[in-house]
């Protein structure tokens, strides 16, 4: 049975394990749930750029950020269903859509009912990042056939109130219950490298570990510093508040062991990564990478880089369409 019942100081004892002890339980925790040799390639697009009215000291796309990027509007339905088909030819079986909303409108609701359905008429695992959602608007997303809702913690909730201002970590939990009750699988992760402590990547992993049901997905960021952005020009000034390569596999060892259920997705940061530190992730249980050239507003390896490392380290596409209604009552 999973627990969810981890204590701080049970996971702390886990950060602090020798390194090839912590890869070798991760790795052992990871081979009794998925594939070894299996990573699913997914692809994130912004559908909606900028402009947002939250504070999030990581973010390009927040209206107090100084960083020159150009607030867009809802992308159009037909090119999001283009970019979606590109992205299955490409190989990814799940897409990813996130828009720099504090919440949706209602009236964009539609058009992000009919995203949801097209992308998965084509066969692909759909996740939306939106914000905070209402009861009512995820209902709706569950009604449409969303697979995943997107909606990190970030850190731990000791050091929240740091990083943003605009809402509480209160709201982040709130969000994730309306996706819970509509019948709607949980992504929810964080960032890590923003300048915390262990003792904040311990809060963080606690966090998750110990909702009532692990997120059935769970992101791990490498913070991606943009000059303008609070924390990016933080981390211009202090350069050693970056977390090391092997910290980071650390923390994707740790969420593997305390949630072996979870596809571990090795998000954001990966463009500066050597194929040495990836590599350590993949044996640490991270099972999941965005692919494509870019994640959202921020530049990712590409495609081609990563078949290429892929075909190094002897590690394959996860396969597998979701049905659409038709095909499973067939």
């Amino acid at each position: 049975m999973t627990r969810t019942d981890w204590t701080r100081d049970e996971i702390a004892a886990l950060f602090d394990l020798p390194f090839t002890e912590l890869l070798f339980q991760a790795a052992t925790a990871h081979r009794a749930h998925h594939a070894p040799d299996e990573v699913q390639l997914s692809t994130l697009l912004s559908i909606k750029t900028g402009g947002c009215p939250e504070d999030c000291g990581y973010c390009n796309q927040s209206a107090h950020a100084e960083t020159g990027l150009k607030a867009t509007k809802l992308m159009d339905v037909r090119a999001v269903l283009q970019a979606a088909a590109q992205a299955k030819d490409n190989g990814s079986s799940r897409f990813c859509m996130g828009a720099a909303w504090r919440n949706p409108k209602d009236r964009d609701m539609p058009a992000i009912v009919e995203m949801v359905k097209g992308v998965r008429q084509m066969g692909m695992e759909t996740c939306m990042t939106l914000g905070m959602l209402s009861e009512t608007q995820a209902a709706m997303l569950a009604e449409a056939g969303l697979d995943y809702y997107n909606h990190n913690i970030d850190t731990s909730p000791e050091r929240y109130g740091e990083v943003i201002t605009t809402r509480t970590f209160e709201d982040r939990l709130e969000t994730l219950d309306h996706v819970r009750e509509a019948g709607i699988n949980v992504c929810c992760g964080g960032i890590v490298g923003m300048g915390e402590t262990r003792a904040d990547r311990v809060g963080f992993i606690h966090a998750l570990a110990t909702l009532p049901r692990h997120p059935e997905s769970v992101p791990v960021n490498a913070l991606v510093p943009v000059k303008g952005t609070v924390l990016g020009n933080m981390l211009a000034d202090t350069p050693l508040a970056k977390i090391d390569d092997i910290e980071f596999v650390r923390t994707v060892a740790v969420a593997r062991i305390t949630m072996p259920e979870s596809m571990v997705r090795l998000s954001a940061g990966r463009e500066s990564m050597s194929e040495a530190t990836q590599a350590l992730c993949f044996l640490a249980g991270a099972n999941s990478i965005f692919t494509g050239d870019r994640l959202l507003t921020t530049g990712n390896r590409g495609d081609d880089a990563d078949a290429a490392l892929f075909a190094r380290l002897g590690l394959k596409a996860m396969q597998g369409e979701v049905k659409t209604e038709l095909e499973a009552a067939e």
